[in-house]
């Protein structure tokens, strides 16, 4: 951001400003199946970014971290929970979206009651929505991780573990409440046309997310050969600029349109 921008002198009343005017809009990128069904991106994750004079985009690492700073990041989660659940309703070319969701807004207790009273206003089905905890946040903050978790599964959404298999206690993580989806780290995925180990590696992962009936999106997939390799291995789902790249969300998505490389 421009530092010297006379609306960036009171940051606070200028994001709290751009969330009650609109001024962020929402992103997505499309993950796709691999093994057919359910459409070619049965799936997106929910990117925000901020609109600034002369239709400007900037990226969430030029104002995210200030939203942190000031604790501000269950107003922008609410807001983009809010969205896309209004995006649903009015019919979406893509059936469900992964949301992100901030520490902040794990730890607040009003959170899932917010989830709650927009699925009811909106009517649409609860698990259209996944909400997407970083595995860092999971081992770092257990108990509010697992409160949240339970909260949104009662309503019928879901949880997703994000960069899995960075930590050690990968069993804990995938035993929390309701977690259906994890997604590879991608420091894995990039290796697998060249890596036996990390090939060894996401075996293991994805043996064990099966053993307790949790998919796998492996996220960072950017050629033919890994994708070839994610095939092989009988993973469920993949993310990356190879498939699609990041596009507004409003931009109608064909659900059954061809992944980059298909089958």
């Amino acid at each position: 951001m421009s530092a010297d921008s006379a609306h960036w002198s009171d940051p606070v009343a200028y994001l709290r400003r751009a969330l009650a005017q609109d001024q962020f809009t929402l992103y997505c990128q499309p993950i796709a199946a691999l093994g057919g069904g359910g459409g070619a991106y049965p799936m997106a994750e929910v990117l925000v970014r901020l609109r600034e004079e002369e239709a400007a985009l900037l990226p969430p690492g030029e104002f995210l971290p200030v939203l942190e700073h000031y604790g501000m990041m269950p107003e922008l989660d609410r807001w983009v929970v809010r969205e896309v659940l209004r995006r649903l309703a009015g019919g979406a070319g893509i059936p469900r979206f992964s949301v992100n969701l901030s520490r902040q807004t794990i730890a607040d207790p009003g959170f899932a009651d917010f989830v709650a009273d927009e699925l009811l206003a909106n009517r649409v089905p609860p698990d259209c929505i996944v909400f997407e905890i970083d595995e860092h946040d999971a081992a770092a903050a257990p108990s509010w991780v697992r409160r949240l978790c339970a909260a949104v599964g009662s309503l019928g959404a879901g949880v997703l573990i994000e960069g899995f298999g960075r930590d050690a206690d990968r069993l804990a993580t995938l035993r929390l409440p309701c977690v259906r989806f994890v997604k590879l780290h991608g420091s894995l995925t990039r290796n697998l046309a060249t890596d036996e180990a990390a090939v060894a590696k996401v075996l293991s992962l994805l043996r064990l997310a099966a053993e307790l009936g949790i998919a796998a999106i492996a996220e960072c997939v950017e050629c033919e050969e890994v994708l070839a390799r994610l095939r092989a291995m009988q993973v469920r789902y993949a993310q990356g600029f190879g498939i699609c790249a990041p596009q507004p969300i409003d931009l109608e998505i064909n659900s059954a349109q061809e992944a980059r490389w298909p089958s």
